[in-house]
């Protein structure tokens, strides 16, 4: 069974590296019109930036948005800074709401469409050093559930997908080459997971073998959660 997205028109959020630009590639190798963002030209942390991008989107109608978008920064809970805090709200959960907003209103008219927001493991279960993160990705889950309980009257099914611990800079960043080999440890799959890994399970939510799936989380983490 072949996944037709040609012509679609496709917005991607944090389309530069990582699971965004796999998803870029992908859809594109699709055939698909790919919009996409990345740090250089959109600033979640900048309120001139968002409202530049979205009068630039405005007059667009999308099939399929992504909300990948994201930023992590470590730390405990009671030595968090308080810039720290609002960039990682800002980044993974404001951000996420204005496109979705922007968008929404888009395939409202259209009477169709299909949005996915990238939440995380985080955002399922937590651990030391990742208040702020877990708190972004619990509202995204969040976020997306009131979403698709509002929109399904337009045909507009919303999903997020929560990524298990993924091959990228982000990742390599915030655990290093060491804590990468303990994760791996923990996952029944015995391996991260790569980026396509990722990209696969969204192009299915956002391909026509979805016709019914809205407000769900889709867990992609090799067996992580359940241990």
């Amino acid at each position: 069974m072949n996944i037709n997205l040609k012509n679609k028109n496709v917005l991607i959020t944090g389309g530069s590296r990582g699971i965004g630009k796999e998803l870029v590639d992908t859809f594109t190798s699709l055939e698909a019109n790919v919009v996409y963002t990345s740090t250089k030209d959109l600033d979640f942390n900048d309120e001139q930036s968002v409202n530049i991008f979205l009068d630039k989107i405005k007059n667009i109608s999308f099939d399929i948005c992504i909300n990948n978008a994201g930023i992590n920064t470590n730390n405990n809970f009671c030595d968090i800074k308080d810039v720290d805090w609002n960039n990682i709200i800002n980044v993974n959960l404001t951000g996420c709401y204005k496109i979705c907003k922007a968008v929404s209103k888009q395939m409202i008219n259209q009477k169709s469409g299909k949005i996915i927001n990238v939440s995380s493991i985080w955002g399922n279960v937590s651990k030391q050093g990742r208040a702020a993160y877990s708190a972004s990705k619990f509202g995204v889950k969040g976020l997306t559930l009131g979403m698709a309980a509002e929109l399904a009257q337009y045909n507009i099914l919303v999903n997020s997908v929560s990524p298990g611990v993924t091959m990228t800079e982000l990742t390599e960043k915030t655990l290093g080459v060491d804590g990468m080999n303990k994760i791996k440890k923990e996952i029944p799959l015995n391996r991260l997971a790569t980026t396509k890994d990722i990209s696969n399970a969204i192009i299915f939510l956002c391909s026509e073998l979805n016709t019914y799936i809205s407000g769900q989380d889709l867990i992609v983490d090799g067996g992580f959660c359940t241990t």
